[in-house]
């Protein structure tokens, strides 16, 4: 579980951070024609992250309620 809360931490941290992290990528002359891209890839990365996360803490939960459904029934 703590894999998952720090993939959804890690993905959040990312999403918004983009905007600041654009600006300074945005000064680099070379990278200015990819700046559509790189933001694409930026985005992509977090929502990536955040539902890794998110599907990581859902499987732990689902698992653990599984797991008790059968102790009950003993």
């Amino acid at each position: 579980m703590r894999w998952g809360i720090l993939l959804l931490l890690a993905g959040l941290g990312v999403f918004f951070m983009i905007p600041q992290k654009m600006q300074e990528v945005g000064k680099i002359e070379h990278f200015s024609s990819y700046l559509p891209f790189i933001r694409f890839c930026f985005y992509f990365m977090s929502v990536l992250l955040i539902g890794g996360g998110i599907k990581k803490i859902y499987h732990h939960f689902r698992r653990t309620e599984n797991t008790n459904e059968a102790d009950n029934h003993k």
